[in-house]
């Protein structure tokens, strides 16, 4: 392995979020580990696979923070959700009037939003019938997979 590969495999672990990696190649063993600043390795140790063996290393926990939720009323009704990550807009042009409003009665056929995903203008259908109570979604932002952009009753 040489210099290159290393750089490489810092600024994976750098782009990704990976504090300590340890890789095991053709009798070669490294472990590369970074402190909290980014950009900063903490150290760098190499060693041939010939040398002693260390204690078994404690498992690394990796924690994720859970997505920020918006409690629902109690009530929530049907949710028209997400069908793909991208961005939410809620009329076909900036000047045209929304696809639908709070109030409206809707079929499985209406066509309530266009995400826009890689480029592509997406027109999202209700699937359900029902009277929108809530348009959970804002104009020209990101929507997540699954997330609830309009209630229903």
């Amino acid at each position: 392995m040489d210099i290159k590969e290393i750089r490489s495999l810092i600024d994976l672990m750098k782009k990704n979020g990976v504090a300590v990696f340890k890789m095991e190649k053709e009798g070669f063993k490294i472990t590369l580990k970074t402190s909290g600043a980014p950009g900063s390795p903490q150290y760098i140790s190499t060693q041939p696979l010939v040398q002693w063996s260390e204690p078994a290393a404690q498992p690394l926990t990796i924690t994720e923070a859970a997505p920020a939720t918006v409690a629902a009323p109690a009530s929530t009704g049907i949710e028209v959700k997400s069908p793909m990550v991208g961005t939410f807009y809620g009329s076909p042009s900036p000047e045209s009037p929304a696809f639908i409003s709070v109030g409206q009665e809707i079929t499985p056929d209406t066509v309530v939003c266009i995400i826009e995903a890689m480029k592509v203008m997406n027109e999202v259908k209700a699937e359900v019938s029902g009277t929108v109570v809530e348009i959970c979604a804002e104009n020209g932002k990101p929507v997540q997979f699954g997330q609830a952009l309009f209630r229903l009753k």
